[in-house]
Formats: structure tokens, sequence, C-alpha cells
């Protein structure tokens, strides 16, 4: 087994990181600038005089002054770095939740470029407890074998259960905490590479497996037919970047589609120390509300807490999500056009096509 296995090496830099000492580590803190908000406000004010909707502001028609130090820097600290920011101190209760979404998604297109989050081209996702309706209107299945419902990574997402570590089809995920939940809903962030490390130096022959192709379906946000199905690997690397595109819910789906060959027993092994390493190496990040976390895709996995809501005292749980395609991002391996379509360097590319399954 050794003789045939891919000669790796370490994952090397701050991407690489234990979530214990990031837990301690102020490095991906970032604070929002107290002055920053009457920029915003004056943005804000002339949008609504142009009668612009937040889906229609772009960098050029919501401009803003005096940010663009700090969004270099989270740039930087994102694609170059740890690949999480926490930007503190965005002043949710300034504004009512109809300007708060203008004011966020104009503050997103002077970071990146949204992209859409799903087939009915949403370019921004309130992320909350939908109720018991999330698996009719978002997808769900029939597990045969088990004789249950299979919820779509989608749905999921709308529940108040907890979600597995996962990444979204986005360069850069952001997620604004608009209000808490009474309890529960902490997001879990683990390094991708630090996990790829881990696994090179404990089982080197299952690295080697997540470097392989894994059947997925487009189930959810892409498509109402778990039947669109797609063959792409865990793990990536290229010009000494890496990349993981991972959720097992896409996976499990695939698994459920006549005629899609099962998990093999290597590669149900790989998932399982996959699983484990994340766990082993993540830490816990709370947002409260006014907190901002982004998160790099590509070198980051997420996950949260089931929460429970009291609406009676106001405490149910709102982010705002929006997916970020990003200036100066990596270049990702061949083969990966199946997801993302783009794979050259400081290129736009994620999201969800309009119209048809990329």
């Amino acid at each position: 087994m050794i003789a045939t296995m891919t000669a790796r090496h370490p994952l090397t830099g701050p991407s690489v990181w234990n979530g214990r000492d990031m837990a301690r580590s102020t490095r991906s803190i970032r604070a929002f600038p107290a002055t920053a908000a009457d920029a915003l406000d004056r943005a804000l004010q002339v949008a609504k005089a142009r009668g612009l909707v937040w889906s229609q502001l772009t960098r050029d028609n919501f401009a803003i002054e005096g940010l663009q130090g700090l969004l270099d820097d989270i740039r930087g600290e994102l694609e170059d770095g740890s690949g999480i920011v926490k930007l503190t101190g965005f002043p949710v209760a300034r504004w009512s939740e109809d300007d708060l979404r203008l004011v966020y998604f104009g503050l997103g297109t002077h970071l990146g470029t949204p992209v859409f989050q799903n087939r009915s081209g949403e370019l921004m996702r309130a992320i909350r407890d939908e109720g018991a309706h999330v698996g009719r209107t978002y997808g769900e299945v029939r597990d045969p074998t088990k004789g249950t419902t299979f919820l779509s990574s989608y749905a999921r997402t709308l529940t108040n259960g907890g979600l597995r570590f996962h990444t979204d089809r986005t360069d850069v995920v952001g997620l604004l905490c608009v209000r808490q939940a009474r309890r529960g809903g902490v997001s879990r962030l683990a390094s991708t590479p630090a996990i790829h490390n881990a696994l090179l130096a404990t089982r080197p022959d299952l690295l080697d497996v997540l470097f392989e192709d894994f059947w997925r379906s487009r189930l959810g946000e892409e498509s109402s037919d778990p039947a669109t199905v797609y063959r792409l690997p865990i793990f990536g690397l290229r010009d000494g970047k890496f990349t993981s595109h991972y959720s097992l819910t896409f996976i499990e789906a695939a698994e459920l589609v006549p005629g899609v060959p099962k998990i093999t027993a290597p590669q149900r092994a790989a998932i399982a120390a996959l699983q484990a390493a994340a766990e082993d190496l993540a830490f816990d990040m709370t947002l409260e509300p006014g907190d901002l976390q982004l998160i790099n895709s590509h070198v980051t996995y997420h996950g949260r807490t089931p929460f429970e809501d009291d609406f009676d005292a106001g405490m149910n749980r709102l982010l705002l999500r929006l997916w970020l395609t990003m200036p100066g991002n990596r270049a990702l391996p061949v083969g990966h056009e199946v997801l993302w379509r783009e794979i050259e360097a400081n290129r736009p590319r994620g999201g969800i096509i309009q119209g048809g399954i990329a």
C-alpha cells in the first residue's frame, strides 16, 4: 500500500491552524470602525433616493469612503492568511431590516462580488428556522432503505438543527448576525489544510482517497432532481494552493440515486477520518448581533450546533448570508470545472447557475 501512495507533503502557512490556538488568538478579529457607519449611512441615503433595492447595488452606485484599508486587510486574511475573519461591531440595530439589507449587500459588493445562492436567483439568504415545510420547499427524497425522509443540504440549513462540517459553493461565505437564538446556534470552524496534515501524519492511505472522485448529488440549491449527479474529489491542490469542497449530505444524496455507485469501504473510512480530524481541530465561534463572520470555503469547514428560538423574547436567530466570488482568488485543479465552472486564478466563479445545471 505504501509503495502505491502519492508522495505528499505537509501544507504550510497561516491557513494551517489548530482550533485550540485559534480560539485564543485575535488574529482573525477585526473591529468595525465607529466612523464607518456614517459612511454607510450616506451611501444608503443616496441609494434610497435613487429608488434602488439592495439587489441592484454595485460598488459603483453604492460608494463608500474610509473602508478600503479594512477591506483590503480582510481580503488578504481570507486568501493568504488564516482564511477566517470575524468583523465585530457592525451596527445592525442602527437600521431597519430593509435598510440593513441595503447596507450589508452594498458593503459586500466592495469586498467581492455576490453570486447566486440557489436556482431561484437569491443573492442574499436569510438563515433561520423556517419550520416543518423546509423539505417540501427546498428538497427532500425518500430513503427506501431506512424508510425515512432525507432532507437536502439546503433544507437542513433552514431548520434549527445542527449542521455537519461542510463547505459552500463560493470563494467566501459571509454571515451577518442580526439576532441570536435563546440558546445554541454556535458556529464551528476547522482548517482544511490542518485536516490534510493530520491525515498525512496518521493515515496517508486515506488522505490519497480524498483526492479521488466522490459521487455527489445537486439536490437542493441547484436542482429538484437528486439524479443530477457529478464526480469531484474532496481535496485538491494546484500551484501550492489547497482547496476542499465537502458536504456529506451531497454524497449521501447521490447514494440514493439508482445506478450511482455506493461509497466504497476506503471512501467511507476516509470520510470518517476526515470528520474525526475536523472535530479534533475545530473551535467554536459564537456570533453576537453585529458580528460578521467571513470564511474562505477553500480552506475552512463550517458547521453549527442546534439552536432554540424564543420569539416572545425577541431571540429568534437570524443571519444574513452572502456568497462572494473574490478578486485574487486561487487557481483550482483541472477537473473542478464541474463545480466551479471557472478554475483559473483571479476570475469570477462559484454560485449557482441560473436556468440550468453547470
